[in-house]
């Protein structure tokens, strides 16, 4: 069975209920990042063990959150010993706005990835992009390198558009589906 990790910061609560419901979708370890930037030895160990890696992160001022820009910058650790070469890799990011720059973040992420040597999954998902779509539907935003997710800046997490929450479990049966086409 693969072994698949959700690593993420969160500020709010928002990319926390996210990460957890990508997690859920693919059935895999959800590692926090701390508000310092930091995670344990554990989840680092858990990380270099994983056979997936899906990076979470708001969007903050156009690009990921200081916390996890210190976590990709800790990560050149394994990516001096090759340590994360060939695994599989995808990622999301929330913000306020609809689009809110998420697409820089999420170009961020996959160069991450691609430093590390890494094969990346995309959304996969047709966008709902029809005059009748509503952001109840999977993929409203229309997100195609990764997924994407509005949260109201003046509301909790248990506002996030249930669309946005279906793709999000929806990507991590993606991630899941696409790991094991290639591990089995």
């Amino acid at each position: 069975m693969a072994k698949i990790a959700v690593v993420y910061h969160s500020g709010y609560g928002h990319t926390q209920r996210i990460a957890q419901t990508v997690a859920e979708g693919a059935d895999a370890d959800l590692l926090a990042i701390d508000a310092d930037g930091n995670l344990s030895e554990a989840d680092w160990a858990t990380l270099g063990e994983a056979d997936a890696i899906v990076f979470g992160t708001p969007t903050y001022m156009g690009g990921p959150s200081w916390q996890f820009k210190k976590f990709a910058d800790a990560s050149s650790k394994a990516w001096f010993t090759r340590a994360w070469q060939d695994k599989f890799f995808a990622g999301f990011s929330v913000s306020a706005s609809l689009n809110g720059d998420k697409g820089q973040t999420l170009a961020y992420l996959n160069t991450l990835a691609a430093q590390h040597g890494g094969l990346w999954i995309s959304l996969g998902m047709l966008p709902a992009n029809q005059l009748a779509a509503t952001r109840n539907d999977v993929n409203n935003l229309g997100g195609s390198v990764g997924l994407l997710v509005q949260a109201p800046s003046d509301a909790g997490a248990d506002k996030i558009p249930q669309g946005d929450v279906d793709t999000a479990r929806k990507f991590g049966e993606r991630v899941a589906a696409v790991v094991a086409k290639f591990k089995g």
